[in-house]
């Protein structure tokens, strides 16, 4: 009976199991049945899942606080994800778990969906695309929401995710629109005020409304339930209202963000804190007490991993009072810090460049720039403009190189043999002094390694402390950290300069000082042996004797002088260093041809420093000592330096590259060298050399032009001539160098060459128009003719337009009798591109004689 009876119980409940399984049956227990199961068991995993994949997402982002916040914590990448991946396995079990709820536990009947979690399941399935940035199927789920479950009470979280999907898809000003409607139609308050309001004023932001935006944040900051969005929230607000410009409110809501202290993720508190000491007020403000504070968040030891920042703002607290060592001090003690924010470090580097210019130190302010541009995005405005001014320093370093080692040189020769010998003497001493030191460190250094290798192998079967929170396979090994190595070697420049890499490199005669520019002055580059090291006549033998090595040495001096006076005046606008260098070089007997112009732009200096008593000296000079002279002109009649006349450089660079386009490109070679000598030191010179390089080029052909391109890159290295003619040879040269004609056959664009020797411009002009007349006279409208030089002697003649070589070398044939009559000179066949090799090779005789 007892056995009946329990089967029959048994038996109930798996009819009633059974039932309630049924999507199809709307009853009360079927719709509980479903609605548990879908939230307690598969909403639940589905959720679960995705917190963890926000959670990966939040760990890995990077918040950057130079700039306004995003309200939302997601970092969109760029790559494409194609159809079935995936950026992230959580979100793809989120949206598993919610397909799974729809399709096992959906009970749509008769139009009507009777399970009150599958609206909730659509969401998830909403938020896992989105997460997984697939925003426009995100976008198909959120939209079904609303059009399948109007009365679902995550209808309002369902619109603010999708306004967020249309966001994210740069359809601002409709998101605008819908949540602007969301706030009329309905009355809201709570979690959901608070998420409406904080997209709106992302929506805002991102369309640059950022008076609209600041509103909506306010309102989010106050109605959030969550302490980690009440702090992004308020310290948003204070970015808005200092990009507004209003200080003092911005700093209410820093402060607001500071009082939530605990209950706000450290980062907050420190930024906060950061952007109030961005807008203290130095004029007004408390200095001490402002100090005093930042001293204390440094000594805080929960601030540690917030250094970088801290350091960076008392820099620049010190940078502001003019304490410019202090502010030195504390930006390198914020690249020490190993930072993350790279914008922080290329600020940090960028500063110590400034600082560094503003003193004239363009040598250590360029390894900042560099160092700089490293932590910048490439090819970014602020890049390109650092990279320019980086540029201009090049210069700068060149000729302040070539002046310091040149006047380290000729300081020796000009000392007496006692001096000479007085002043080696105690070099080697301070040699032999350095090797010691350095001897007796390394030893000591060899004793601390013997230390702690015994101790490593007595600590290797014992229980031995590691640091907390290191791991087997951890490491602090220097070199596994790139940003380390960066530093060190930025460092090691800074200290040590260029070294070569041999044995005794830190010794002071492998650095760049005078003895060492002594030791290379006959160009040697021989490594030094200890005994010659140590030698005192070693140095004195390395010093130039020769009248034309010293006069070289006097040459290359000066001309560095007179660009370094240059530079100054004109790309850096720093008039007392140019004055500087033009006085000195005038004061060391200079080349007669740098004279004139020093003295015009010593003149141009004083004008510009008020120091009308020298320019009126000098003008009188020049007018009176160099009367035919370009300069005098300008000086006699102000008037023509606000015109461009006929006797300008610039115009008479016109008039020569107009030459150069008629083909005349003897006359232009001849010219240039005219000019170059002229205009000696003058900016122009190169150009002039360039275009006379283009011209040897046209006129003598690829071995000459190249020759000729090698000595324009040697001479003007650091010009843009220069650059432009060592980028030629890199790069263009290598695909014309082949002097090899190729099949005629093949091709399908021909001329017709008529060949002239020692031909007058008439003689040319003539023989063109009879072809031009026959041309035209036949119909044949798509050919042409052109006189091209070829050397100095020969010139061609060339029919363009033929379609295959039988056609050129037949070209006479072509024509009636009477043309055929006035067409005479003996002509070849050649295809376009082996008439290119030919004017670039100048290999005529090779051409006709394969043919």
């Amino acid at each position: 009976m007892k056995i009946t009876s329990k089967l029959i119980v048994f038996t109930a409940i798996s009819v009633l199991i059974l039932a309630s399984c049924s999507r199809k049956n709307d009853s009360f227990i079927n719709r509980s049945w479903h609605a548990v199961g879908t939230k307690y068991n598969i909403l639940y995993n589905g959720y679960n899942a995705l917190e963890q994949g926000r959670s990966s997402l939040n760990d890995s982002y990077q918040d950057n606080y130079w700039d306004i916040l995003p309200v939302e914590r997601m970092q969109i990448k760029e790559e494409i994800i194609l159809p079935g991946q995936s950026k992230n396995a959580n979100f793809t079990n989120a949206e598993e778990k919610a397909v799974k709820a729809i399709q096992k536990h959906g009970m749509n009947i008769q139009g009507k969906e009777r399970n009150p979690q599958i609206d909730e399941a659509y969401l998830l399935l909403g938020k896992a695309r989105y997460f997984d940035q697939r925003f426009i199927p995100a976008l198909e789920a959120f939209n079904y929401i609303l059009y399948k479950y109007p009365a679902s009470s995550n209808i309002n979280q369902a619109k603010v995710w999708r306004e967020k999907t249309n966001m994210r898809l740069e359809n601002d000003e409709l998101a605008i629109e819908n949540l602007n409607r969301l706030l009329e139609q309905e009355e809201i308050e709570g979690q959901d005020l608070a998420d409406i309001t904080s997209t709106l004023a992302q929506a805002y932001i991102n369309t640059k409304a950022l008076d609209s935006a600041l509103t909506q944040i306010k309102i989010a900051a106050e109605s959030t339930k969550k302490k980690n969005e009440e702090g992004r929230y308020f310290f948003i607000q204070g970015q808005l209202h200092n990009a507004l410009q209003d200080k003092d409110s911005a700093n209410i809501a820093f402060d607001r963000v500071i009082d939530l202290n605990r209950k706000i993720p450290r980062k907050y508190l420190i930024n906060a804190h950061v952007e109030k000491a961005k807008n203290f007020d130095f004029e007004n403000g408390d200095k001490l007490a402002f100090i005093e504070h930042l001293t204390k968040l440094e000594e805080d030891r929960e601030n540690r991993p917030f250094l970088d920042k801290i350091y960076h703002q008392i820099a620049q607290y010190y940078l502001t009072n003019k304490n410019d060592s202090l502010a030195t001090a504390y930006y390198n003690k914020s690249l020490r810090t190993n930072s993350q924010d790279k914008i922080l470090v290329a600020r940090n580097y960028e500063t110590l460049g400034d600082m560094n210019f503003d003193k004239n130190n363009y040598k250590m302010a360029g390894a900042y720039f560099d160092s700089t541009m490293t932590k910048m995005v490439e090819n970014s405005k602020p890049y390109r403009v650092l990279k320019r001014k980086r540029e201009n320093l090049d210069d700068v370093i060149y000729y302040e190189g070539v002046a310091e080692t040149n006047d380290s040189i000729l300081n020796l020769v000009a000392m007496s043999k006692v001096d000479r010998l007085d002043y080696f003497e105690k070099h080697v001493a301070k040699l032999k002094a350095e090797a010691e030191a350095e001897k007796e460190r390394q030893e000591i250094a060899a004793q601390k390694q013997g230390l702690v290798t015994n101790n490593a192998g007595n600590t290797s079967n014992s229980n031995f402390i590691k640091p907390a929170g290191s791991t087997p396979n951890a490491s602090a090994f220097y070199f596994y950290n790139d940003q380390t190595v960066a530093y060190g070697k930025n460092e090691f420049l800074r200290i040590w300069g260029e070294r070569e890499l041999k044995d005794n490199w830190r010794w002071s005669s492998n650095g760049k000082t005078g003895i060492a520019i002594a030791n290379s002055a006959d160009g040697s580059e021989e490594p030094i042996s200890e005994s010659e090291l140590f030698d005192v006549k070693y140095y004195l033998d390395k010093i130039p004797k020769e009248e034309d090595k010293i006069n070289e040495l006097v040459r290359d001096r000066n001309y560095a002088y007179y660009q370094l006076g240059l530079i100054y005046k004109e790309k850096f606008k720093e008039y007392e260093l140019s004055k500087d260098k033009f006085q000195a070089l005038l004061n060391n007997q200079p080349e007669e041809r740098l004279v004139l112009p020093s003295k015009y732009n010593l003149l141009k200096i004083y004008e510009v420093l008020g120091r009308e008593a020298e320019a009126n000296i000098l003008k009188s000079e020049i007018i009176s000592n160099y009367p035919e002279s370009r300069y005098a002109s300008i000086l006699s009649n102000p008037e023509l330096a606000l015109e461009k006349d006929e006797n300008s450089v610039e115009s008479i660079y016109e008039g020569v590259y107009k030459l150069f386009e008629k083909q005349e490109f003897a006359q232009v070679i001849k010219d240039c060298e005219k000019h170059i000598t002229n205009f000696e030191g003058d900016d122009i010179v190169p150009k002039f050399e360039l275009l006379k390089t283009f011209a040897i080029g046209r006129l003598y052909g690829f071995n000459e032009y190249e020759k000729s391109l090698n000595k324009l890159a040697v001479a003007y290295a650091n010009t843009t001539e220069g650059l432009q003619a060592q980028m030629i040879l890199d790069k263009s040269l290598k695909n014309i160098k082949s002097p090899e004609f190729v099949d005629d056959t093949t091709l399908t664009s021909c001329k017709v060459v008529f060949s002239f020797v020692n031909a007058t411009e008439s003689e040319l002009k003539d023989y063109k128009d009879i072809l031009d007349k026959a041309i035209k006279k036949m119909g044949y409208n798509r050919m042409s003719t052109s006189i091209d030089v070829y050397s100095p002697e020969t010139t061609f003649v060339v029919v363009h337009g033929l379609r295959s070589i039988e056609s050129s070398k037949g070209f006479t044939d072509l024509f009636e009798p009477i043309e055929r009559s006035q067409i005479t000179k003996p002509s070849f066949g050649i295809a376009t591109e082996n008439y290119r090799i030919l004017q670039i090779h100048k290999n005529l005789e090779s051409y006709i004689t394969n043919q």
